[in-house]
């Protein structure tokens, strides 16, 4: 029974992480998810209000008032959806009403299914007097390059959750790492970063690739941190040599001991002084 309990609390809490991670993220990448997923190319963009549920548990994931490139205003409601949701269609449609009647602009709404599975959930409504339907996208069937291509990690974390087409999961993981390294400053963030990964694997079932992945890439990062440290010591270095020659009277020989480098280097740094 115990175990049962922790089971459905596992379960429970696994949604709540994804969506936190999209709420620390989604300013970063909206403006790229709305291009490169939605084809919509805003001019402008404003923060609308969230506080239009009347007898609603759930607040909108996204909610703006758009204008595009063809002089369009319209209020866009976006919604991330980790699992099957049968009645996500009737979500959707009071969602609509209500915004339709607080702002009195157009509203475009999208559901961006975040599962790995093909979403079942119905996105229609055909009564006799009600039409409605909204639009549903699936990350699972975009191409993970989409993501690699930005300059942003909030946005390259999201390759994971795409369609590796045929690629080895565990290159198209490090491809990823790779660029969340590169365009990352700080070890704060980047560890950030990877903690969001490791969290979002789980929808994918990739935690053993993505660890594999992540002991690869750990080289690199050591190997490059070496490096830059080396070429900081060399300066530090540099700077000492070009005041001994420049302050002191020692020989090149002695310059050269104090400062721990070969003679060769003491050399190179005074025809650089004397620019013979």
């Amino acid at each position: 029974m115990e175990a049962k309990k922790k089971k459905r609390q596992s379960s429970e809490r696994q949604p709540a992480q994804y969506d936190k991670i999209f709420k620390e993220n989604i300013e970063a990448v909206i403006s790229s998810i709305m291009q490169n997923v939605l084809e919509i190319t805003a001019v402008s963009m404003e923060e609308l209000p969230d506080d239009i549920q009347h007898t609603k548990e759930r607040k909108p994931d996204v909610l703006k008032k758009v204008t595009d490139t063809r002089g369009d205003t319209f209020v866009l409601q976006i919604e991330f959806q980790v699992k099957d949701e049968p009645k996500m269609v009737y979500r959707m449609a009071e969602y609509f009403i209500m915004l339709e009647r607080k702002y009195e602009l157009p509203v475009k709404q999208f559901v961006i299914f975040l599962g790995a599975d093909n979403p079942k959930m119905p996105t229609e409504l055909d009564r006799e007097r009600l039409k409605f339907s909204y639009p549903l996208v699936s990350l699972a069937t975009l191409d993970y390059q989409i993501f690699l291509c930005s300059d942003k990690p909030e946005e390259i974390i999201l390759g994971i959750l795409a369609n590796f087409k045929g690629e080895n999961p565990e290159n198209a993981l490090k491809q990823i790492l790779v660029r969340i390294k590169e365009t990352t400053r700080g070890d704060f963030s980047l560890n950030r970063y990877f903690n969001q990964l490791r969290v979002l694997a789980q929808l994918r079932n990739l935690e053993l690739n993505l660890k594999t992945a992540m002991d690869s890439i750990a080289e690199y990062i050591k190997e490059e941190r070496d490096v830059l440290y080396l070429r900081g010591q060399e300066r530090e270095q540099m700077k000492f040599v070009k005041n001994l020659l420049t302050e002191t009277d020692f020989p090149l020989d002695k310059i050269a001991k104090v400062a721990g480098v070969t003679v060769d280097f003491v050399k190179s740094i005074q025809r650089q002084l004397t620019g013979k």
